[in-house]
Formats: C-alpha cells, sequence, structure tokens
C-alpha cells in the first residue's frame, strides 16, 4: 500500500515497548499513531480505520472494539 492510503484494519492490539501494534487479521502488522484517539486495551479485538503515513505506520482517526459472537 502506498503512503496517505485510507486503512480500515481488523486486528488485535497488541504492546511493543511503549507504542502499540494492530496484528492485522489480514496478515502483517501496523505500527498505530494514536495520539488523536484513546484505544481499548491490549489484547482487545477492534477495527482500525486511519490513513497510512509510513509504510507499517497509520495515523488513526478511529478504534472500534469489536464484539464477539456470542
Amino acid at each position: 500500500m502506498s503512503i496517505g492510503t485510507r486503512i480500515d484494519e481488523a486486528g488485535t492490539l497488541l504492546a511493543e515497548g511503549e507504542g502499540v501494534l494492530l496484528r492485522r487479521d489480514a496478515g502483517g502488522r501496523y505500527r498505530l499513531d494514536l495520539r488523536r484517539v484513546s484505544a481499548p486495551p491490549h489484547g482487545a479485538r477492534v477495527r482500525v480505520t486511519g490513513v497510512l503515513v509510513e509504510a507499517d505506520l497509520v495515523d488513526v482517526d478511529a478504534v472500534t472494539a469489536e464484539r464477539s459472537a456470542a
């Protein structure tokens, strides 16, 4: 994907040092810039929307917790 691409991905939040990663359901990982939003705790299933600003970094617009199927 190229810089400036809109991202809408589901996955799991992971801690990495002081940062946060999204382990994508589609495979791979994105680093997340969460300065403008709050996020659920690490390990949560989420949907992330934002803009790709580096090869693996997303400037996040929103993080929404996904409900588990029950």
